[in-house]
């Protein structure tokens, strides 16, 4: 199903290099708001910097796929020496194709880590890759975010691995 992802956790924190290696996978495509910091947020929540070191160190490639625009992404993706995507179009595959090709892996090798069904989880399926939906940091307040998160409740994982 296009909404389901492969796997949930409570925080991208939760998710280990290991487990991610034994899913085959070699590269992780991140979203930023709600899964790195909190929305609009240009520092990272706190273990991060460890969490990104430790999947590095295992040699998994990491990159930022995102639909802000440059001046929110760009800052952000350099603080945490991230290469990155802005203006990623998601659900659409546009910004999730770049990353897998500049990483030179394959749909088979990538998946996506991010908060929102209906963009990264679809975008990640509709992509070919694998997708880890972790939940959002805090639930945003404005109208528009509300409208999109109570449409996504239905969708949204009931059990989380951790």
């Amino acid at each position: 199903m296009l909404f389901k992802p492969t796997k949930a956790y409570k925080s991208i924190l939760n998710i280990t290099p290991q487990e991610l290696s034994e899913m085959g996978v070699k590269a992780v495509i991140l979203d930023v708001d709600n899964t790195l910091t909190t929305h609009n947020n240009p520092t990272p929540i706190e273990g991060i910097d460890e969490w990104l070191s430790a999947v590095r160190e295992s040699g998994i490639k990491l990159m930022i796929v995102s639909n802000n625009h440059a001046p929110r992404v760009a800052p952000f993706a350099e603080r945490l020496g991230l290469e990155y995507v802005p203006e990623g179009a998601k659900p659409l595959p546009k910004g999730m194709r770049e990353a897998i090709k500049r990483m030179g892996v394959s749909r088979k090798e990538t998946c996506a880590i991010g908060d929102q069904i209906f963009t990264d989880i679809l975008g990640a399926k509709l992509s070919g890759i694998r997708a880890i939906f972790v939940q959002p940091i805090e639930f945003e307040t404005s109208f528009w975010f509300r409208v999109k998160r109570t449409i996504e409740t239905p969708f949204r994982p009931r059990k989380f691995l951790k």
